[in-house]
This record gives structure tokens, sequence and C-alpha cells, in this order.
């Protein structure tokens, strides 16, 4: 789908995929960007019948976060060569549970487990990889690794060697691979890939366009709580594509990826209230869902920040803030760049310098 479009001086943004890695908590919603490594909650595949009643009390010593003993149970194990000891003592180094956190230490441990074919290991490892966390950076050791768990019908794996095919890290760019492997995630119920492989299926990369097929995905993801799913399915509601067209139902799906945090939802809600699409116009209300944007870096929010500023519109005219969101929003390339050269030949060299200023220390404060 494309860019989402409500109004003449405000721009909106279309779907995006998230990209492979995640973490059991979070998953950004950006098209295409990175997320880190995550450590799968301990299950137990009790290969060594004799370590069983050791390994379930270590696990259930982790459990109850009572790290000490769960270290005294897993270590033995783990240096006897069990793979869900090792794979297990690995999650406690990468987190600093009951051990100093250390990577390189997580590695080795991930390392043992995955040569001997532990699927969450090798995920594991694999996101170490992937962000070069105790290894140097590495994405076809990163996907030659996710190989592996994902063949293995690990979900995680799936998703995300769906993600490094879609963006062709470690592995040639190929979507029709990356549809591949989301749908394996999919069928198995991450959210994530629902989530994905509604949006392949919506612009027609790597399978044949499909609205219908991409509503299907998306409600799935959405309905999971999914909020990429949910951005993108109000995307869909918004265009009357599969669906027919219904701002309302938009709106409600916009706000739910919001309340998590979801820029891009925040953004197009904000411009959902400067248009009066599914709510009744109200520029304070578009105020402050632009400006949750606009803190996580969202170029677009950014740029209609800016615009209610140069406006007056929620919020009291002011130039130089203005010309600060202006500039940050110019800073990633989007429309900005012309906002900015235009509202700076109505200011003061005083005041241009000042929003330059408030620029400079808005970014440093976000790395």
């Amino acid at each position: 789908m494309g860019r989402h479009e409500m109004n003449g001086d405000y721009c909106g943004d279309g779907q995006a995929r998230d990209s492979g890695w995640r973490r059991v908590t979070h998953r950004p919603s950006t098209a295409w960007a990175q997320t880190t490594f995550s450590v799968i909650v301990m299950l137990l595949s009790l290969a060594a019948p004799v370590a069983a009643g050791s390994l379930q009390d270590g696990t259930d010593a982790y459990l109850r976060r009572d790290f000490a003993n769960a270290l005294r149970l897993l270590r033995p194990l783990a240096d006897q060569g069990n793979a869900s000891a090792q794979y297990n003592l690995g999650t406690m180094y990468s987190w600093g549970r009951g051990v100093p956190q250390d990577y390189a230490e997580a590695v080795k441990w991930y390392r043992f487990a995955a040569d001997q074919g532990d699927s969450r290991a090798q995920y594991n490892l694999g996101a170490m990889y992937n962000d070069g966390l105790g290894v140097p950076q590495n994405y076809a050791e990163a996907a030659k690794l996710v190989r592996l768990a994902a063949g293995q019908g690990h979900a995680n794996g799936q998703y995300s060697l769906g993600g490094m095919y879609s963006e062709g890290r470690g592995v040639p760019q190929d979507y029709a691979e990356a549809a591949k492997w989301y749908r394996l995630a999919a069928n198995q119920g991450d959210g994530g890939a629902q989530a994905n492989l509604g949006v392949m299926h919506s612009e027609g990369r790597g399978v044949p366009q499909d609205y219908a097929e991409a509503v299907k995905w998306l409600r799935l993801a959405a309905d999971k709580g999914n909020a990429n799913g949910q951005y993108s399915l109000g995307i869909v509601y918004s265009e009357g594509h599969g669906v027919p067209q219904n701002f309302a139902e938009a709106v409600k799906w916009y706000r739910l990826a919001a309340d998590q945090g979801n820029a891009n939802a925040q953004q197009n809600l904000g411009l959902s209230y400067t248009g009066g699409h599914g709510v009744p116009q109200n520029y304070a209300e578009a105020v402050k869902w632009f400006r949750l944007a606009a803190d996580q870096g969202n170029a677009t929010a950014q740029r209609n920040l800016g615009v209610l500023y140069d406006m007056g519109e929620g919020v009291p005219q002011d130039f130089v803030l203005a010309h600060m969101w202006f500039n940050l929003s110019a800073a990633q390339g989007k429309q900005g760049a012309v906002s900015r050269d235009r509202i700076a030949a109505r200011m003061t060299p005083a005041q241009i310098a000042e929003a330059q200023k408030l620029a400079r220390e808005w970014q440093a404060k976000r790395p």
C-alpha cells in the first residue's frame, strides 16, 4: 500500500513491515527496522532422563527468580553436555541473572547447545551474531544459524529468516523466500509474521497482490494484539482495500496500536484528528499524537507537528518550534526541508539560530 494522505498540508505513512529480530517484550513497528536479540523463555526438552529431575529443579528455580539455585543446579548438567542446561545457562549469562552479564560466555554456552541441534540455542546464537554481542557482527553467520532453527520449525527462527530475506541481510534479498518463511511462522500463530505476510499480500511483494488475503492475515495479527498488525489493518480500512472504506474503524485500529507506542499509528491517528476522518476534528488531540510519534523520531510526524506550530492550530503559533520540527524531519530526508526553508524566510536570524539550537539539543538526547 502506498502513502496515506488525508489533508493537503499533512502527510501520512503507509504500512510497515517489521524486520526479523525481536525482543520478547517489544518489536519496532517502523519499516524494516532492526531489532535486538531475544532470549526465549526456558522450555524443557529432557533429553537426558537421568538428569531430568535436576534440570526441572533448575528451571523451576529460574522461574522463581532463585537464580543462585538455578545456577547451582544447571551448571553441572551443562558441564556434562546437557543441551537444555547449556541453553538455559546461556540465557542466564545473556541477561545477567545469577551471574555477571557476559555476552561472550552466553555465546559459548549457546554454541555448545546449538552444536547438539538445540533450535533455541541456534536461534539465540544467530541473534548474537546479528547484533554483534559477544562475537563480531556477522549477518551471514546469523542467517546460517537461524536457518538451522527455522528448519526445525522454530517460529521465531522462521520469522527472523523471513526478515533477513526481505532485507537482504546475510542472504540475497528475495521477497518470495521471505514470504515463505513468514507463512511458516504465521501458520504457527506468530503475530509478527502474520502482520508481515499481510503487508506483503497488500503490496504484491513476493506473493500475488491479494487484499482479501492481506486482511485475513492482518486481522489475525491485530486480534492477537500485534501493534504492527493493528496499524496496518487501520491502513486497509482507511484506504478501503479488501474491506469497505471506514475511517472510524481505521481510527479504532490506529488507536490500539498507538496505545502500544507504535509511532506510525500515532502519526496516522494525529492525521485523522487534523482532517476529522473517523473522529471529530481536534487539533489539540492531533498535536498530542504527532508529538508522541515525533519524539520517537517519526519524520512524518515531525513535519506535521511543525505544520501545526506554523499555523497555530492546537498550539500557540511558534515559528521557532515549527522550524525545529521541520529541521528534524528534513534530517531524515522527508518533506520537512521545503517547509523549513519556507518558514525561515519569515524568521529573524536569531530565531533561526534558536530553532537550530533546539534541534541539536533534541538530537543529543536521542542516540
